[in-house]
């Protein structure tokens, strides 16, 4: 039995979503992701000026004269969301947690998905596949989609990157648009992105919170670590802790960023005090400038 507030907040979402998706999204989603492979249409009698690759020489046998192959763009696409929920996602120093940004970010695409006619699917990961939901069409099943990421009760607390990557390349054989939602406090899974990446469109966004980056002087406060449950005591008014902190967390952010266009992935990259409706807008056009 879900209950009301998970409902609500679904509502909520949905409200909220859908003028953006009709105003916005909708538009941008179709001229990102549409057109991007071809399929088999019918033949029809070759005419001067056809490209000559294009002939279907049984059908040309059988007539006794040329006859070519038609193709139009795939209208159809699958998207899969892959979705870290482990405990880090339970950390957020203003509004909301990452979490719950990441699952209204997931709903904004979805509904920008089957507005298009394409499917939506899911995969909800921690330290392991937790959950998986079959892509299809329509508004119930993006409203279930949702519900599941609301509504889920993770079993892990880690993150473990490749267990979803390769969970995805075995239940989704035919190309699709995976959006890999996380903040990725994960490590060793590049081999399996870039294996992964050149099967399907991959688009990773992460979801950080200000506070993982920069530490703030507020004296001594004891930090727990959300994915492995360790704490201990940081004096955060040692300028030199401070530094040694951002110089980290810079260089992590370094570092992935370089995976990223090494691989060709698409990254997105949300906070938790701004709003994310520009970096998913400005993602959009540049992406779209590109395949023009």
């Amino acid at each position: 039995m879900i209950p009301k507030e998970i409902l609500k907040k679904v509502k909520r979402i949905e409200i909220q979503t859908r003028g953006l998706v009709n105003d916005v999204f909708s538009g941008e989603y179709h001229s990102v992701f549409k057109g991007r492979g071809m399929e088999f249409s019918e033949v029809r009698e070759y005419q001067i000026g056809d490209d000559i690759r294009a002939i279907d020489w049984n059908v040309t046998a059988r007539a006794g004269h040329p006859y070519v192959k038609v193709f139009e763009e795939e209208r159809e696409l699958t998207v899969v969301l892959l979705v870290d929920v482990s405990s880090s996602g339970d950390f957020g120093t203003h509004s909301q947690m990452k979490g719950e940004i990441a699952a209204e970010i997931c709903a904004l695409l979805a509904f920008s998905a089957i507005k298009n006619n394409d499917k939506v699917g899911l995969i909800i990961f921690s330290d392991g596949v937790e959950k998986f939901v079959s892509p299809k069409k329509g508004k119930a099943h993006v409203l279930r989609v949702v519900r599941e990421i609301l509504f889920h009760k993770p079993k892990g607390k880690k993150t473990n990157i490749t267990a979803a990557l390769e969970f995805l390349s075995r239940v989704t054989k035919r190309r699709a648009v995976i959006f890999l939602v996380s903040d990725f406090i994960s490590s060793g899974y590049e081999k399996a992105l870039q294996i992964a990446n050149k099967r399907h469109d991959i688009v990773a966004i992460t979801v950080t919170d200000p506070r993982e980056i920069d530490m703030p002087s507020v004296g001594f406060i004891e930090l727990e670590d959300a994915e492995t449950g360790e704490t201990f005591l940081v004096d955060t008014t040692d300028v030199a802790v401070r530094s040694e902190f951002s110089q980290r967390t810079t260089e992590a952010v370094q570092a992935r960023e370089k995976l990223f266009r090494s691989l060709n992935v698409d990254y997105i990259d949300i906070r938790t005090d701004e709003s994310y409706i520009e970096p998913l807008i400005r993602f959009f056009r540049m992406r779209a400038k590109r395949f023009r």
